[in-house]
């Protein structure tokens, strides 16, 4: 029966056979039907039709063969091909057995016109809408007929248009298959379409309806500008009601096809009523409820009877971040932050990374004495495999609402506005303060402020002795790893590995920042009152000289790193093996070296770097990311980039000790500026009195997440070694799938039955969140989403200056730093960077950030490096292009496009 059932070619609508056989836009309809919304009755010409045919045709080969040659990114090849697909499928007339059943059953829908429209198996998914990539026919009439446009809509499965958003995302076109929906026409007075959220803010309470008169082609087809409605969904009430000129309409013609005739002016101006309306914003609550997710729903009014005729998830909507241990929030208003808009990692972060992060943020709890596991955290969220953290509990509090804006201006400026605007809206209106967390509160501070006198009055001591807690921070983790892998049994292996991660994530950054903070805390203090004290005294040419300050800063990690891979290539060339390492591809040579087939010295200088950095690498935050020491090709085209170098007075040392004078200089300039008038030698001695300190600790900025990363690092090699175990013994495919558990899911034998769907389905959705271009910084818990703010100049667009200086040049936007292709003097423009980004420094004539602040890894090492950079600046990625020459003004944060 079973088997009988699925190799059906018609089934009733209403039946629920899966996405597999009847496609996505009939699946939601069945779910519709059964659910008791008024769907118009019909039946579904399924996915086993449509593959049968394909084969009596030979098409799949034809089409495997016509795709295999044509240029993806090529619209006019593209264009070719589909034409000669689309033929194929409609001089191909459908089998005997097809005729017959789609005879009997429109014979029993009786004689009215039909509407038949494809229904794709990837289409209408929460994912991916696929939204008019497929054809619709309205007004259909016969079987003959109906048959002739199943066709058409087959056929259009290879449309031009859905051929390129497969390729986009990712999709094997093999795997799609397309059924066919065909109902009773609904001969709608009006139609349109109802979005249950608002599409532009992404704001849950609010529905979007666009109408017009007659069908709904009219509107599809952008023949007629609609009335606009916003609704308050609860109670049906217009929020904005926007009349379009609706001069057409699309009806129905006699003996089938469409008409467009003209709408009289006799006609009432809204095509919608109040009643109609408030109709509407029931049936968008009746959608949610069903769906549990925001929806786009197409509807016609027959009268006074309301059709729906579709229903899809807004995939352009971003999720409301839910917290991390699911817990429900009892806030009015929850506010969320990007985590990764200050990691500068916009992309997902795999379920081991987040869960890492996780027990991080656990274990900071521990400091005001409370003892939270992951599962307890309410601060940290998840959306779009993406993690946010949670700031509206810091906005009611009286302190909190002044200091984190001015927090933010130093991680991301873009966001202060935005969090600036929120505060008006009364559900984050300033509560009383809370007794008992002041004194959580004064647990912490007392913690950090016994140092901070201590760090004030001797910083070099105080930054050493942060220093040495951050070595022991490592030790200790690399011990418990030690431990664990001394275990026999695979099983108990893998729990003492877990043991021993939990352990060290959840200590390290409960050690590391009380003893941090009397570092970092006065150097990012002085700085903020140099630039106040020289923007009032100084010139307005001066009021960067403080962010000279922080140039060629001793003890900063990853200058210390950049400057060991330029000694590495020095010794290289030193030994005559730099032509060996030009005349082989990187990731050849990479090969070499697991083999230990580079020269000696080469070998050995790679060996010696990756001991000490061979834990970093891109999105290093992340512990599901890989590292160098597992794949070094990113370092040796570094290296080969380094020894190729001429220009002496481009080299790593020489640019850093450029990068100390300057600093020098500007700690003599300020005490200049700021020493006129009677009160002016006492400025002038506190300059010189933060300008020490500013330089004495401020390197240590980057020494946590260091600490950190080599903390995962050792975590990391202990769990891929239990990923190959795991693969071996087949509970996984591969051992790197092990990063798409928890630690608690790889500490229950019981779930190892289920672990090689889930990480499937964890893969699949990473691959599906990493094609989004557009990431929110800031996400209310209403649903809107608020993706920055830069101020615009006329001509220009602008960001925050974070490193001063100007630059002319031509722009390479990069995705990724081992391909980047960077060329010396071009202006890196990127989403964000982290310390896997450094090398591309040292060629970069200027920097151009989507995200980040004062003092984030981009800002920091432009800093150093010299670079004139402008962080925040919103979607530059895809307002700059490559090879577009533009004018970078680090002081002002203006960038201005340049023409000839």
């Amino acid at each position: 029966m079973e088997d009988t059932v699925r190799m059906a070619y018609v089934i009733e609508l209403g039946a629920d056979l899966g996405l597999e056989l009847v496609g996505g836009k009939a699946l939601n309809l069945a779910r519709l039907c059964r659910a008791g919304f008024a769907v118009p009755p019909g039946f579904v010409v399924t996915t086993a039709a449509y593959r049968d045919h394909l084969t009596e045709i030979g098409g799949q080969q034809a089409i495997d063969s016509l795709l295999q040659d044509a240029d993806p990114t090529d619209p006019q090849e593209l264009a070719a091909v589909s034409e000669q697909i689309r033929q194929l499928f409609e001089t191909s007339p459908p089998s005997d057995r097809l005729r017959i059943e789609v005879a009997a059953v429109v014979a029993t829908l009786g004689e009215g016109p039909l509407a038949v429209r494809s229904s794709a198996t990837a289409e209408d998914l929460p994912g991916l809408s696929f939204a008019g990539q497929q054809d619709t026919y309205l007004n259909v009439v016969g079987a003959d007929d109906v048959l002739a446009n199943v066709t058409k809509c087959w056929a259009s499965l290879w449309t031009a248009r859905a051929i390129s958003y497969r390729n986009a995302n990712g999709l094997r076109h093999a795997d799609v298959a397309l059924a066919v929906v065909v109902q009773r026409l609904v001969d709608a007075d009006v139609s349109g379409v109802l979005f249950t959220a608002n599409p532009v803010t992404g704001l849950r309470t609010e529905s979007v309806v666009d109408a017009t008169y007659g069908l709904g082609e009219a509107l599809v087809s952008g023949q007629v500008e609609p009335d606009h409605y916003v609704l308050d969904t609860a109670s049906g009430r217009p929020v904005e009601i926007r009349l379009g000129a609706k001069a057409v309409r699309t009806v129905a013609s006699v003996g089938g096809g469409l008409t467009t005739e003209s709408v009289s002016a006799d006609e009432p101006g809204t095509s919608l009523s109040t009643d109609q309306l408030q109709s509407l914003a029931r049936l968008a609550r009746a959608v949610v409820a069903e769906y549990g997710s925001p929806q786009d729903v197409e509807w016609a009014f027959a009268g006074d009877e309301l059709f729906v005729l579709q229903s899809r998830s807004i995939t352009s909507l971003f999720d409301v971040p839910v917290p991390y241990g699911g817990r429900e929030l009892d806030s009015p208003l929850p506010v969320w932050f990007s985590f990764g808009a200050f990691q500068g990692v916009l992309g997902p972060i795999t379920p081991l990374g987040r869960d890492a992060i996780a027990h991080a943020f656990a274990g900071v709890a521990w400091l005001a004495e409370r003892k939270m596991q992951p599962a307890d955290l309410r601060i940290l969220g998840v959306a779009g495999e993406r993690l946010w953290l949670r700031v509206d509990g810091v906005l009611r509090h009286p302190l909190g609402r002044r200091v984190l804006p001015v927090m933010l201006g130093f991680a991301d400026p873009a966001s202060t506005r935005t969090i600036r605007e929120l505060l008006a809206d009364p559900r984050l209106a300033e509560e009383p303060v809370d007794p008992w967390g002041v004194l959580r509160l004064w647990r912490v501070a007392r913690q950090v402020a016994g140092g901070l006198l201590g760090t004030m009055s001797r910083p070099e001591h105080g930054r050493q002795v942060f220093e040495a807690t951050a070595r022991q921070v490592v030790v200790e983790a690399r011990e418990r790893q030690h431990y664990a892998d001394q275990h026999d049994q695979p099983e108990d292996l893998l729990r003492a590995r877990v043991w021993a991660a939990r352990r060290s994530l959840r200590v390290s950054l409960r050690v590391l920042l009380p003893a941090f903070g009397p570092v970092v805390a006065p150097s990012v203090s002085m700085v903020a009152w140099l630039r106040q004290v020289v923007g009032k005294h100084g010139r307005p040419g001066d009021a960067q000289l403080p962010l000279e300050l922080l140039r060629g800063l001793p003890g900063n990690v990853t200058t210390d790193m950049d400057l060991a891979l330029w000694r590495a290539a020095v010794a290289i060339k030193a030994a005559g093996e730099a032509d060996w390492l030009m005349e082989r591809e990187p990731a050849e040579a990479a090969e070499d070296y697991a083999r230990q087939g580079l020269p000696p010295i080469t070998q050995a200088q790679l060996t010696r770097f990756l001991q000490r950095y061979g834990m970093r690498g891109v999105a290093e935050i992340d512990l599901g990311r890989p590292r160098w020491r597992e794949n070094p090709t990113p370092v040796l085209a570094t290296l080969r980039g380094y020894v190729s170098m001429e220009d002496p007075e481009r080299s790593p040392d020489v640019v850093y000790e450029r990068a100390v004078e300057t600093a020098q200089r500007a700690a003599l300039r300020i005490a200049a500026v700021v020493g006129n008038g009677p009160a002016g030698p006492f400025r002038a001695a506190g300059a010189r009195f933060a300008a020490r300190r500013i330089r004495a600790l401020m390197g240590a900025r980057e020494t946590p997440k260091f600490t950190i990363i080599q903390v995962m690092g050792a975590i990391r090699e202990s769990l891929l070694a239990s990923g190959a175990d795991l693969a071996d013994e087949g509970w996984l495919d591969r051992p790197d799938d092990i990063i798409y558990l928890t630690l608690d899911e790889m500490a229950d034998n019981a779930s190892r039955t289920g672990w090689r769907d889930l990480v499937r389905q964890r893969r699949a959705a990473e691959e599906r969140e990493a094609r989004r271009r557009a990431v929110p910084r800031v996400i209310a818990g209403d649903g809107r989403a608020f993706h920055g703010y830069a101020p615009e100049a006329e001509g220009a667009f602008a960001g925050s200056p974070v490193s001063p200086g100007v630059v002319e040049g031509l722009v390479r936007v990069v995705d990724d730093p081992h391909t980047s292709q960077l060329q010396p003097g071009e202006i890196l423009v990127c989403a964000g960077t982290d310390p896997a980004w450094t090398p591309l420094f040292l060629s970069a004539g200027g920097l151009i950030t989507e995200v980040g602040g004062m003092m984030t890894h981009g800002s920091v090492v432009a800093r150093e490096y010299g670079i004139p950079a402008v962080v925040g600046v919103l979607n530059a990625t895809t307002r700059l292009r490559t090879g577009t020459r533009i004018r970078l003004d680090g002081s002002t944060g203006v960038i201005s496009e340049l023409v000839g």
